[in-house]
C-alpha cells in the first residue's frame, strides 16, 4: 500500500541533510493534496505551469513561496511576477530583462535562478555551459533593477547512468562556483543551486544541491487522466 503525504514527507526530511530546502511539485496535484503537504510542514511549492500556479494560489495558505519551476513564456511573465516568489526557470538575458520591467511596473522586487542546460536531453531549456562562462553575469546584475539573481537551476538527463548524472550536477556545483567567486563575491543572496528531483536527489545533494525539486517523492505517481 502506497504511504499517505505526511508520511512521505517525514521520511524524506529525515534523509534530507540540514541546509536544503524541498520544493514540493505540486503539477497536476490538486489543491486538496497541496495542502496536506502543508500541514506536513512544506511551505515552498513548485508549478510548471503559470496558470496552474494562479488557480491553487487562491487557494491555499499565504504564506507559501511559489515557485515557477517550468519554461516561462514571454506572454505569460506579467502573470508569473504577480504570482511566483521565485522564478527558477529564467533561461535568456532577454527573458530576465523582460521580468526586471515587468516587476518594476509592478513595484515589486523578484528572485530568480539562471537555468543551465546540463542534460543530453535537446528538450531540456537553459543556457548553454559556454554561454554562463562567456557571460558578465556582474554587469547583468548591476543592470537589473527588480531582478535578484539567486543561483542556478538545473535538470539532469532521465537515466539510469547514476554517474553520468553526478558528472551532469557536479557541472552545475562548478559552475555555480566559480559564477560566485567572479560575479558574486560577498553578495549573500546568490546562495542556491536548485537540481536533484524524486529520482536523483540523493546525488544532487552529494554534489551541492541547496534547494530539490519533488513531487512524485511526496504525492506518489500522477494518475494520468482517463480520456
Amino acid at each position: 500500500m502506497m504511504n499517505s503525504i505526511p508520511e512521505n514527507i517525514r521520511k524524506l526530511l529525515e534523509e534530507l541533510p540540514s541546509g536544503v530546502s524541498v520544493v514540493a511539485v505540486t503539477k497536476t496535484r490538486t489543491p486538496e493534496e497541496a495542502f496536506e503537504a502543508y500541514r506536513s510542514g512544506l511551505r515552498i511549492f513548485g508549478e510548471n505551469r503559470v496558470q496552474e500556479m494562479m488557480t491553487k494560489k487562491p487557494l491555499l495558505p499565504d504564506d507559501i513561496s511559489w515557485h515557477l519551476i517550468g519554461h516561462l513564456q514571454s506572454n505569460k511573465v506579467r502573470q508569473a511576477v504577480e504570482t511566483a516568489s521565485v522564478i527558477e526557470s529564467a533561461d535568456s538575458v532577454r527573458l530576465l530583462r523582460l521580468i526586471d520591467n515587468e516587476a518594476l511596473a509592478q513595484g515589486k522586487s523578484i528572485d530568480c535562478l539562471l537555468q543551465v542546460h546540463i542534460a543530453t536531453e535537446e528538450t531540456k531549456s537553459g543556457f548553454s555551459l559556454e554561454e554562463m562562462e562567456q557571460t558578465d553575469w556582474r554587469k547583468v546584475s548591476d543592470s537589473l533593477n527588480a531582478v535578484r539573481i539567486c543561483g542556478l537551476m538545473g535538470m539532469a538527463t532521465f537515466t539510469d547512468d547514476t554517474e553520468r548524472v553526478r558528472s551532469e550536477f557536479r557541472s552545475l556545483s562548478g559552475l555555480f562556483r566559480r559564477m560566485r567567486e567572479k560575479h558574486f563575491t560577498g553578495i549573500s543572496h546568490f546562495r542556491e543551486i536548485s537540481m536533484g528531483m524524486s529520482g536523483d536527489w540523493h546525488v544532487a545533494v552529494e554534489e551541492g544541491s541547496t534547494m530539490i525539486r519533488v513531487g512524485t517523492l511526496i504525492f506518489g505517481e500522477r494518475i494520468s487522466k482517463a480520456r
